[in-house]
């Protein structure tokens, strides 16, 4: 699995319980030289949150290598090592542990290195960093996971498979969402090798395969002399080479990302034959095929209202709607270094859907994309009121995943910090409705 470069670590900051008393908490910190050593070369670690804890290096506990111990242990051992490619646990004794919520975490790590000068010894490490502890609340009715495209472009360059799915079970979530062809190595035919490990990684993390990104490429032959659009028949094939894999990889959900014809995201007219076609295929497999409501497209629209028709027309229990909260945004997102303003899509200042709208088609939703771009130090989303949000979704019957998809900034490893911002947040807000 791989690390974050900072000396303190996202995933592993939370509470610590004893039976039901919270006793501490802990965090996690990076080896900082370039290599692992002795651990009784560790000169400890003081730890300071905020003004609310501030401890010298004598008290944290370190767990390495599965095993406990006090800084004087590590001192008197022989064969404890702290490898380079393992976080050191770091526990700090404190009855009741901290409030759920970001805070400002420091640390001053002290290293002893035998081919540096006594005089310059310890090598000291410092960091101060801002990261959320996890909410220990309920969230209300809803369930919570993360779909693997808020990683992106983390994902192959910073974070690889398993690390990303223990980013998603730190925040508490239980679910997690996938893009086909951006997740499975050798899609579509992904090796039994790798499907097997994709199985154990969801033992090993207590994950539940959610919803599935599938493509209808219907300008999949537009280029060239011979350009043409794609066939209802070969948008079936597509889609049902998606449902087979997926129903494979455990994923109860198919998002269809159909080629459009407009701006407003229409979809191209063979998307009713295509999805008429599969019906079948998904009722076998018991995999429910969701098309998104994605902005620029309200819940009020022709585009909602033919989804739904096809629902009733057929009466299908396994074609829903997939409501993306982008919808919802009403503040515009940043411009870009160099952007000018009237140089990117309309949509992106928010086309602000009121939530109430949800009431109207609630029965149809089956899955909700958490669509989220900046959420600041304060705990509050720059873009999206979510307060309304998930009160239109439970006053519209709607108690399933809400799956954090992140698409704000994409400097590394900050999709990491937003996240587990956003589920903070999002399970404050669930916890208090009405």
């Amino acid at each position: 699995m791989l690390l974050e470069r900072d000396l303190i670590q996202s995933v592993g900051f939370r509470n610590v319980r004893e039976g039901s008393e919270v006793i501490g908490f802990q965090l996690r910190l990076r080896m900082q030289s370039y290599r692992g050593m002795a651990a009784s070369l560790i000169d400890g670690v003081s730890v300071r949150v905020g003004d609310v804890v501030d401890v010298g290096p004598e008290v944290p506990l370190w767990t390495l290598q599965g095993r406990t111990y006090s800084l004087a242990e590590l001192w008197d051992s022989d064969d404890v090592r702290w490898p380079l490619e393992d976080p050191a646990i770091i526990t700090v004794p404190f009855a009741g542990g901290l409030p759920e919520g970001i805070h400002e975490v420091s640390v001053e790590l002290r290293l002893r290195m035998s081919y540096i000068p006594l005089e310059h010894q310890p090598s000291t490490y410092r960091q101060t960093k801002r990261i959320t502890l996890t909410s220990d609340l309920d969230g209300g009715p809803f369930r919570y996971g993360v779909s693997l495209y808020s990683f992106m472009h983390d994902f192959g360059t910073v974070l690889d498979l398993e690390t990303a799915l223990a980013h998603v079970a730190d925040v508490g979530a239980t679910g997690v969402e996938i893009l086909g062809e951006g997740h499975v190595a050798g899609y579509p035919e992904p090796s039994t090798q790798w499907i097997d490990t994709w199985f154990t990684l969801l033992d090993r993390y207590g994950l539940e395969p959610t919803n599935y990104g599938s493509w209808i490429d219907t300008r999949l032959h537009s280029s060239g002399p011979n350009a043409r659009d794609l066939t209802a028949r070969e948008g079936a094939a597509l889609l049902q080479r998606d449902l087979r894999l997926a129903k494979r990889l455990g994923f109860s959900f198919v998002r269809p990302k159909i080629g459009v014809i407009t701006s407003d995201l229409v979809p191209h007219p063979s998307w009713t034959e295509a999805v008429e076609r599969s019906l079948d295929l998904a009722a076998e497999l018991d995999v429910v095929i969701a098309p998104e409501i994605h902005s620029p497209t309200p819940i009020k629209h022709e585009v909602v209202d033919d989804y739904v028709d096809l629902i009733q027309r057929t009466g299908t229990q396994h074609f829903g709607l997939l409501i993306d909260t982008g919808i919802f945004q009403d503040r515009p997102i940043p411009l870009r270094p160099g952007e000018l303003p009237g140089q990117r899509p309309a949509f992106l200042d928010g086309i602000g859907v009121d939530p109430a709208d949800l009431i109207d088609i609630g029965e149809y939703v089956v899955f909700v994309q958490a669509k989220f771009h900046d959420i600041d130090d304060d705990l509050v989303d720059q873009q999206i009121r979510w307060e309304p949000v998930l009160q239109g979704l439970k006053d519209a019957g709607y108690a399933g995943w809400l799956s954090s998809e992140y698409e704000g900034d994409r400097a590394p490893w900050r999709s990491i910090e937003q996240v587990r911002r956003q589920h903070a947040l999002m399970r404050r807000v669930a916890s208090r409705l009405r």
